[in-house]
């Protein structure tokens, strides 16, 4: 059963909303304008990830995980073009009742709060409408501005990853961020 999400404005009139098919013209290009701005933040890209064909692909993963509740992929939408993508993943639900969230902002919008609002927003729905209990999220050390966005969205410093993930190439240490929903 696919997790619902219903349409949230954020600031600016900017949409949070659930990832689509028809979304993949648009993530492909907002993913090119971003290439250099996202590099140093994430996973090592193929070249087909930045292609409408590729963003397809990956769209249609994350929709199949979100029938099986176990991701909600969204984005923020600015009209017909894409200004940032919000995943929750890895979805546990018995005794667990949590998930991993990550992010990234269009670079023309850092800086105005629209990353900490789509984040409260998305905590919101994790607790009110799924049922979690839990979100987790890491940065890389360095990265203070997403270090920034999850401190205002309520989540708590928890400890460091020693090579955590491989980002830009590498296995880097991360910042370990969670938040509790539910006292």
């Amino acid at each position: 059963m696919a997790l619902d999400f219903a349409d949230r404005e954020l600031p600016g009139g900017l949409i949070l909303r659930v990832r689509r098919e028809q979304d993949a013209g648009a993530l492909a290009a907002a993913y090119q304008r971003n290439r250099g701005h996202l590099a140093p933040w994430d996973p090592t890209r193929t070249e087909d990830f930045f292609t409408e064909a590729g963003q397809l692909a990956q769209t249609r993963e994350l929709l199949a995980l979100r029938e099986m509740d176990a991701a909600l992929p969204l984005v923020i939408a600015e009209g017909d073009q894409i200004a940032g993508g919000f995943t929750l993943s890895q979805l546990v639900r018995g005794a667990f009742q949590s998930a991993n969230v990550g992010y990234w902002l269009d670079r023309d919008h850092v800086g105005r709060g629209l990353a900490s609002a789509a984040l409260i927003t998305l905590v919101d729905a994790a607790r009110d409408d799924y049922g979690l209990h839990r979100l987790q999220a890491a940065t890389l050390l360095a990265n203070h501005a997403s270090q920034s966005v999850l401190t205002r969205a309520g989540f708590e410093r928890i400890g460091v990853a020693p090579n955590y993930l491989n980002i830009a190439g590498r296995w880097q240490d991360h910042v370990l961020f969670q938040r509790i929903l539910h006292d």
